[in-house]
């Protein structure tokens, strides 16, 4: 039975299979007249599948002809087997063009009857020293006393600049040799000034990048505003340009450090004692329409607000870089100085008004000090480093090339990276809420009172490829401390090692880490600074 079985089940399968055959050689017919059909059998095909089949014969001899017809061409171009190679070798090409081109047109449309057009190198090429004209506004009243600020950080012979002031003066001893070119401001008196606050003066000073861009420089990427007291560390100026595109619109600077400057003016204004920075296409639109501009703002007070006021019309926003420095404060800057923002220092401004960076000395020899580690290790200049040396429950606090400070007790790192309020802001008030930045109070506790040990000397250990910096401690009276721990004022002098590291600031912002080390030398200390370990953190307790 299972055989029998077996047997009739094939046969039905088999009928089935058939029966599928038979319908799929069949032309489809139509739902109407399906009976019909089917009792008079297979229809004839029409002419419209005539022509259906036709034209799919047709559109395959054609695939099969032109395939042979590339095959047998491919070699000839360029010696390239396939034709994929072919086809991405054409893209390159077009790229490559495309780039060129764009190159070439950016350069033609920036270009001007007053100034070069804008340089054509590639993106790759990155922008040096060479390619920055620094445009310095001065007085002929002050020049011979601020002119040695600008001996500090100006180099000739690799630098390009011009010294913009109001009425001609002498040149002494070694000034050509050390500073950029002089040249008068044009006259501003068609210009209206109603502000009866200010100066004309201002009216010059907010030309000084046009006038600079008219004399027609070549190879120019950035113009860099500054005043007479204004010195630039050069090298962090250039890592800072760099992350931008000197082709496209930028202008680049800083706010002041007074919450009320910035009110009264504006939080969207570079401060020009601290430098700003306009890309070479910006100079090209802002030339076009600055004495414009400068007509319908007479009431306007100085100079950076008028160039504001240029940018808003042309809709460009302020970039902030906050290594840019007005100072805009009076007395001590060693709070801002020891807590300085994880940023490149770029610029100090008002030296005049405030006391020596260093003490017991001028505020020229105070510079000249900081030009020693300055040449070092330019891109750590300042760079704070918080650490803690637990068996004498010290907190240490390290301004590379500046100062370091050593506190009785665990200061967490949230507390010291805040500076301490050792300055007036520049409404001459011991008034917290007037800063735009956040501040903690100088420590009433006489026991928190930090040791401050200031930059004494610094060198580059060649063997170990490392700098070394030395802190001597600034010896002044300390109040009575009835903690029972060690006490700092036992140390003489700090010893910082740190490699030097011109890369600092092409990785994501972070403050280097210091470690304690162990010293088997009589009132010194040892610290290591640099780049932070895996999981390394500065942990207070």
């Amino acid at each position: 039975m299972k055989v029998a079985t077996t047997t009739t089940t094939t046969t039905m399968m088999a009928q089935k299979d058939t029966e599928k055959l038979l319908l799929w050689d069949h032309p489809i017919r139509s739902p109407s007249y399906g009976g019909m059909a089917a009792a008079a059998g297979p229809m004839a095909p029409s002419p419209r599948s005539r022509l259906m089949l036709w034209l799919i014969l047709f559109v395959s001899a054609t695939y099969v002809l032109y395939t042979l017809k590339l095959i047998s061409t491919s070699k000839a171009c360029g010696g390239i087997d396939s034709p994929f190679a072919s086809s991405t070798s054409a893209s390159r090409r077009l790229i490559a063009s495309s780039s060129n081109s764009s190159d070439y047109f950016i350069g033609n449309r920036t270009e001007s009857a007053g100034g070069g057009p804008l340089e054509t190198h590639g993106a790759s090429e990155r922008t040096e020293i060479r390619h920055v004209v620094f445009g310095i506004a001065a007085s002929a009243k002050l020049w011979e006393q601020r002119k040695n600020y600008i001996k500090l950080w100006f180099r000739p012979e690799d630098m390009r600049g011009i010294v913009w002031l109001d009425n001609p003066v002498k040149s002494g001893p070694g000034d050509d040799s050390s500073l950029p070119l002089k040249k008068i401001s044009a006259d501003t008196s068609e210009f209206p000034y109603s502000n009866k606050q200010g100066h004309r003066s201002a009216l010059r000073i907010s030309r000084i990048v046009s006038e600079t861009f008219r004399l027609g420089l070549p190879d120019v990427r950035w113009f860099v505003m500054g005043d007479d007291d204004t010195v630039f560390v050069t090298e962090n100026l250039l890592r800072v340009l760099r992350k931008y595109d000197y082709r496209q619109l930028y202008y680049i600077g800083s706010m002041s450090e007074s919450h009320l400057q910035n009110i009264f003016f504006s939080y969207s204004m570079a401060y020009g004692g601290g430098g700003f920075a306009i890309s070479y296409p910006l100079a090209v639109a802002l030339e076009k329409m600055q004495d414009g501009c400068i007509r319908r703002y007479p009431g306007l007070y100085g100079s950076d607000d008028r160039i504001q006021a240029c940018m808003a019309e042309l809709g460009v926003p302020l970039t902030k870089e906050l290594g840019f420095h007005q100072y805009d404060v009076y007395g001590d800057l060693f709070g801002l100085l020891a807590a300085h923002p994880v940023t490149p220092l770029v610029s100090l401004h008002h030296l005049d008004l405030v006391e020596p960076i260093f003490p017991d000395v001028t505020r020229v020899q105070a510079l000249q000090r900081l030009a020693v580690p300055m040449k070092l290790d330019s891109a750590g200049l300042m760079q704070q480093s918080i650490c803690h040396d637990k068996s004498r429950k010290w907190t240490v606090s390290v301004s590379w090339g500046f100062a370091v400070q050593i506190f009785r007790g665990a200061f967490s790192p949230r507390e010291i990276e805040l500076p301490s309020r050792t300055f007036l802001n520049w409404y001459k008030k011991a008034d917290y809420t007037a800063y735009a930045f956040n501040t903690r109070p100088v420590s009433r506790n006489p026991c928190q009172k930090p040791f401050i040990f200031y930059l004494s000397n610094a060198r580059l250990d060649h063997e170990k490829n490392q700098t070394v910096s030395q802190y001597a401690r600034h010896r002044v009276p300390h109040p009575a401390c009835k903690w029972k721990m060690a006490n700092p004022e036992d140390l003489d002098y700090v010893e910082v090692y740190k490699p030097a590291n011109p890369n600092l600031w092409d990785r994501s912002p972070r403050r280097n880490c210091c470690r304690i080390m162990s010293s088997n030398k009589k009132g010194s200390m040892g610290v290591d600074v640099g780049s932070c370990r895996e999981g390394e953190i500065s942990q207070a307790r």
